[in-house]
């Protein structure tokens, strides 16, 4: 990198803006300060990392409580507008659709819903996801290359929080995930949680 006083003569500032410019980009480990040799761009790092997330039926069992799921939907749907930009598939093109709910003690605990890339899981509409969650069957058929998710407060839409078994005062949480397998989008899920009996946990 040009030294300090070029850098302040090329952009007419003082010498202790430019200084404290390089020391910020250095934090952030974007440069490198090598005493008496000069600063230099950092050699990019790559990080390989592993997720995992736990399907909710292996949460449930693991605390030794009783879980069961109901499918109230499985079938094929199309793309709209919305989930075209979030599946990176064409609007019209054909996805699978599920809505399960999950019982942890006779409780309904969560309820899912998922679009699903029919090229990374050809067989997903034919599954019993009462003997297998949704989950477990795509991380068997479309191994996880990484996930992107975002967790929000929910205002809930009448036929989910009467099958939540919810007041209408009660909070709800939303977690909205995108998982990837093979370069490619594989599931879109939203998959809501009443605040008082559940919360989101996951290993990264």
């Amino acid at each position: 990198m040009p030294s300090e006083n070029e850098f302040a003569r090329e952009f007419k500032v003082a010498r202790m803006t430019v200084n404290r410019a390089l020391r910020e980009l250095t934090a952030e480990q974007v440069l490198t300060r090598v005493q008496g040799a000069g600063t230099f761009v950092a050699q990019p790092k790559y990080a390989s990392t592993l997720v995992e997330i736990r399907s909710i039926s292996d949460e449930i069992l693991a605390r030794g409580h009783d879980y069961r799921a109901d499918v109230l939907h499985l079938g094929a749907a199309t793309v709209d507008e919305t989930l075209a930009d979030e599946i990176l598939l064409a609007f019209g093109s054909p996805v699978f659709h599920s809505r399960v709910l999950h019982f942890e003690n006779g409780a309904p605990v969560q309820m899912e819903e998922r679009y699903v890339n029919p090229a990374l899981a050809p067989e997903y509409a034919w599954q019993d996801f009462t003997a297998i969650t949704p989950n477990q069957y795509l991380m068997m058929t479309a191994p996880l290359q990484r996930v992107e998710y975002r967790i929000e407060a929910s205002v809930l839409p009448a036929e989910i929080r009467l099958a939540l078994a919810m007041k209408e005062y009660e909070r709800c949480l939303l977690l909205h995930r995108r998982t990837w397998s093979r370069d490619a989008v594989a599931s879109v899920a939203n998959l809501w949680r009443p605040g008082d009996r559940y919360q989101f946990t996951g290993h990264f």
